[in-house]
């Protein structure tokens, strides 16, 4: 079956020629590429977010899959959602579920459900997809969508998520997607995204789910985030790189009210 896209022509242009450009726009071909295990990356509109996951996709060296983290917008479904049994279509073609990892993904991690319900309309995952299809005409996907967990739940998801990607024998990347501060002066923005930058530069799963929660942090991707860095940290992840911060502000001129964008690649 085929999940069309939802947000095609709204967070992105919505035909294969225009879009080709506007994704040109964000890679740099020329940027040294590194082995990564686990990627922060935006899902606002691209004409917002799409430098700094343009700068982020650029820098690593593409896996066979991506095991793609997004919050759940919508609040549809339950609370941990992999959709396995479709194809993902946007305008630059189909990407094909891994069903390989997505099957040993559900074995080891129980509260996983298989769920197509969480996917249909939600775009923090689909806004991914335009960037790693620009950039590789055969990776797979594994598709996960977080709704309400806890953080123990987080780090049970990212421990199963480790398990399954060590029995395979091909490059996996984690990629956890999350805007950062909403709807905060710039100033204000930049320091509370200062806090979380920080504990995903350290790879500290715990230490971000708490100091998002004790600060007030609206990093909407905060569950994807935590799962990425408890994954990676136990796949070997030591050391984490900032590629690039940017807010919605340096493109709307309103630094009064802005939304913070952060990537990142753990390695």
């Amino acid at each position: 079956m085929i999940r069309k896209p939802a947000v095609a022509g709204q967070f992105y242009y919505g035909t294969k020629e225009r879009l080709i450009e506007q994704v040109r726009k964000y890679i740099d071909p020329l940027a040294a590429k590194e082995n990564g295990i686990g990627i922060v990356v935006p899902h606002a509109g691209f004409i917002y977010s799409g430098t700094v996951a343009g700068a982020v996709y650029s820098s690593i060296k593409f896996p066979q899959t991506f095991v793609l983290l997004g919050p759940n917008h919508t609040g549809l479904g339950p609370g941990i959602s992999l959709m396995d049994d479709y194809e993902w279509e946007i305008p630059l073609g189909t990407l094909q579920v891994d069903k390989k990892l997505a099957a040993k993904i559900i074995v080891n991690s129980p509260k996983v459900a298989r769920d197509n319900q969480a996917h249909m309309f939600e775009h923090s995952i689909e806004v991914q997809l335009p960037f790693i299809s620009y950039l590789s005409s055969d990776v797979r996907i594994v598709p996960i969508s977080l709704l309400s967990v806890s953080l123990f739940d987080c780090l049970e998801l990212g421990r199963g998520i480790a398990q399954a990607i060590k029995s395979v024998d091909y490059p996996v990347v984690i990629a956890a997607s999350s805007d950062m501060s909403h709807y905060l002066p710039e100033k204000a923005a930049r320091l509370k995204d200062k806090m979380a930058i920080d504990r995903m530069l350290e790879i500290d799963a715990e230490g971000l789910h708490e100091t998002v929660m004790r600060e007030g942090i609206s990093m909407c991707g905060v569950l994807p985030a935590t799962v990425m860095l408890s994954a990676a940290k136990i796949l070997g992840g030591n050391s984490a790189r900032l590629i690039k911060y940017a807010t919605s502000g340096e493109v709307s001129g309103d630094f009064d009210s802005v939304v913070g964008y952060a990537g990142i690649v753990v390695r």
